[in-house]
């Protein structure tokens, strides 16, 4: 049996599809923040089949959760203080995401433009579609990575 300590403050990200951990570690860029992390892979889930968790204690406010939701916006997240959890939380489609997908459109300002923001709107939610802000290029990659 696997046991991983209960977190003061912090997040438990459950539900992650099997095997997407540590892209979401990589985007959150948790290995750039000083905060303790534990990754567990391929648990067995009744929902699932299998899948990823994570748990990341820092201060609340310290992860951007719209990365998490533009990823997978059907990963539960569970808001920890004191070692209880205080809320769960349904994630979202993000209106916008900023310096997450880059655009492909070479005639993008963005590509001329090395310093500015990669924007992309949510332009269709019931497809899931985002579009650069700039240039109104379709997003064609996989959100889950």
């Amino acid at each position: 049996m696997l046991n991983v300590g209960a977190l003061r403050e912090g997040y438990v990200l459950d539900h992650i599809k099997a095997g997407k951990s540590m892209t979401i570690y990589h985007d959150l860029q948790l290995d750039k923040k000083d905060c303790t992390v534990a990754i567990i892979k391929n648990a067995r889930s009744n929902k699932l089949g299998k899948k990823d968790i994570i748990k990341v204690e820092c201060p609340i406010d310290e992860l951007d959760l719209d990365i998490v939701g533009f990823i997978d916006h059907n990963i539960t997240v569970n808001i920890i203080k004191d070692e209880k959890i205080v809320e769960k939380r349904e994630l979202k489609l993000p209106k916008q995401i900023v310096n997450i997908i880059k655009c492909k459109n070479p005639r993008c300002i963005t590509s001329i433009e090395q310093g500015l923001d990669h924007i992309f709107f949510l332009s269709d939610p019931e497809k899931e579609i985002y579009r650069c802000k700039y240039c109104e290029e379709k997003y064609r990659g996989s959100r889950n990575k």
